[in-house]
């Protein structure tokens, strides 16, 4: 009897394994078909944007990457833009050496090409517009209306 009712389990599971594997195949053509969108639907919006628009700043902020307007910026957008965002550049503070040293870390890890003669202009324009700053506590809040939750 042990062996009859292990031929057994063995071809109930075989049988269970098939089924799964059907239900599965379904499932998922369906999943797939109720997705489809065919590609004659998709319409391309071309983007609007001119070069006058791209080197426009306003408020002393480049609007195209968000870099602040100083000398330096052009070579700081043209080195570091073709890889990355602007944002990753943009949302970091680092004093000069802490700027150097990331330069160098992309060199060495992230096929960096060297700078060159931009590389001073690029560590003067990122340490001034972009160094660490104290923000401490925020100021104490004055002249407020307080009022009671109910």
């Amino acid at each position: 009897m042990g062996k009859q009712f292990q031929k057994q389990v063995r071809a109930l599971s075989k049988t269970l394994l098939s089924f799964l594997i059907l239900v599965l195949f379904i499932f998922g053509g369906l999943y797939y078909w109720a997705n489809y969108t065919p590609q004659s639907d998709i319409v391309e919006i071309p983007l609007e944007e001119t070069a006058d628009d791209y080197d426009k700043v306003e408020n002393g902020v480049h609007v195209a990457t968000g870099f602040i307007d100083d000398k330096g910026m052009e070579a700081t957008i043209q080195n570091c833009t073709a890889c990355h965002s602007a944002k990753l550049v943009t949302q970091n503070r680092m004093s000069r050496e802490g700027w150097k040293a990331t330069i160098e870390w992309m060199q060495e890890t992230q096929n960096l090409w060297d700078l060159g003669a931009n590389e001073e202009l690029i560590l003067t324009y990122l340490s001034k517009n972009y160094a660490p700053t104290d923000k401490g506590r925020r100021q104490n809040l004055e002249d407020i209306e307080w009022y009671e939750l109910k």
